[in-house]
């Protein structure tokens, strides 16, 4: 099948081909008909599926067929929710890239900037609103928009934000809207909760899945080298200089943490940042920006920071610390591998994790492959430390095993090798929803 086959108006078609897709991806092939016939959705994708063109390009359509509507100040048509601030930006490029041929305005509100200018683009007149939850809620009380004239809504990777606490948000949003209009709701899994939201929000919806639940990305190789807790950074330097890792995406459980790797990295000659919360949009967008550029080798970042990242052919993703819920494992591993490009997710486990490492194979259905580098066997006298769910993570999920969180993953150990000097070669970068990515 082909775009043309979709009942895509030619406008839309040649956004789509001018970024050189010519063949829907599965979600796109099966959403893209529903959406333009009108009905609700319930959709189960992936990250890397292609689902936010498989939204983004029916909508786009769907609005720009009523010509006749002129915009209204501070009233949208169309709403799409996301959890983060790195998806929201990551939807709005979507409709940007495809509806450059289309008359439709749109803009993206998140935290961590200012709301002044927010308002008054909203003021002005926008068809289309890509919007966190919270911030959206920031201008629905300072009455900087009215959402009475939604006639599209979507729920962006649900189950994300369901996980960090937004419930209460999206259902005070999803009072303010019309009751008519048309919805669609695109999750990694399903929960109950996200069932139940599905009840209360969609009409007589169509499903449709395309990727067996917490499935991991078939081209990403997956493999785990067992290492003492306070040796993890030593062998994460020792894994980026021998095989000489450009772009690696490295996952860390707390900010404190991603912060503390970084640093280490940069003194073993290692250019790296780190991405998390507590970093302002302007510093989340600079890291973003300079990884995808290669300007920085690697980008440490928590779980709910590197959510909607999308990194084109992105080669290698390390698990620091494995996560505390294993289908965060595989949200992880699938910011590699997309689209049937290649990829290596590398894991670093301790003997606290090894509880961890069985809960995530249970989900895989398989055993991942295991390595030792020499000099780095793991010590079989040192004890295993319970370790306590991050403090804000969000998530609603207990952590592997209560009481004190150490505070010491790898932070300590042998000096470190001396400073390498690496040039990045020019390859990668962000790239934009079409048949490659969500």
């Amino acid at each position: 099948m082909k775009f043309t086959e979709l009942g895509l108006d030619a406008a839309i078609l040649r956004a789509v081909a001018d970024h050189g897709y010519d063949t829907p991806t599965p979600i796109q092939a099966q959403a893209i008909p529903v959406v333009l016939a009108g009905r609700d959705l319930m959709a189960a994708a992936q990250t890397g599926t292609g689902k936010t063109a498989g939204f983004v390009l029916p909508i786009l359509q769907l609005l720009s067929q009523d010509s006749n509507l002129s915009v209204k100040r501070f009233k949208p048509r169309a709403l799409v929710l996301a959890p983060t601030r790195e998806l929201a930006i990551q939807v709005q490029e979507s409709v940007k890239t495809y509806g450059k041929h289309l008359k439709l305005r749109s803009t993206p509100i998140f935290g961590g900037v200012g709301i002044g200018p927010q308002t008054r683009i909203l003021k002005a007149g926008v068809d289309i609103v890509v919007a966190t939850p919270g911030r959206l809620l920031d201008h629905v009380n300072q009455r900087g928009i009215d959402l009475s004239g939604i006639e599209i809504l979507v729920l962006d990777e649900a189950d994300r934000m369901l996980d960090m606490g937004f419930i209460r948000d999206i259902r005070k949003i999803l009072s303010l809207l019309p009751k008519k209009k048309q919805s669609l709701l695109f999750s990694a899994t399903f929960s109950d909760e996200i069932r139940g939201l599905a009840t209360g929000l969609l009409d007589n919806p169509a499903s449709v899945e395309v990727a067996r639940r917490n499935a991991p990305a078939e081209a990403v190789a997956q493999c785990v080298y067992h290492v003492d807790r306070e040796r993890k950074r030593d062998l994460l330097i020792r894994l980026i200089d021998d095989n000489q890792w450009h772009q690696v995406l490295v996952f860390t459980r707390t900010k404190h943490g991603a912060d503390a790797l970084a640093e280490r990295l940069g003194k073993a000659g290692i250019s790296a940042a780190a991405l998390h919360g507590n970093k302002s949009q302007g510093q989340r967008q600079r890291a973003l920006e300079d990884f995808k550029r290669l300007k920085t080798n690697v980008l440490v970042a928590t779980d709910i920071a590197a959510r909607g990242i999308d990194i084109n052919d992105l080669p290698h993703v390390v698990n620091y610390e494995l996560p505390n819920v294993p289908e965060d494992y595989v949200h992880r591993i699938g910011r590699t591998g997309r689209a049937g490009a290649s990829g290596e997710a590398t894991s670093l486990v301790c003997i606290d994790e090894h509880k961890l490492l069985r809960d995530i194979e249970r989900v895989l259905k398989r055993q991942i492959e295991t390595r030792v580098v020499p000099g780095f066997e793991p010590d079989p006298r040192i004890k295993a430390e319970p370790i306590m769910k991050p403090r804000g993570s969000g998530s609603s999920r207990t952590a592997a095993a209560p009481g004190k969180a150490h505070a010491g993953h790898g932070r300590s150990g042998p000096p470190q090798p001396a400073k390498s000097s690496r040039k990045a070669p020019a390859r990668g970068g962000l790239h934009h929803s079409g048949s490659r990515h969500q």
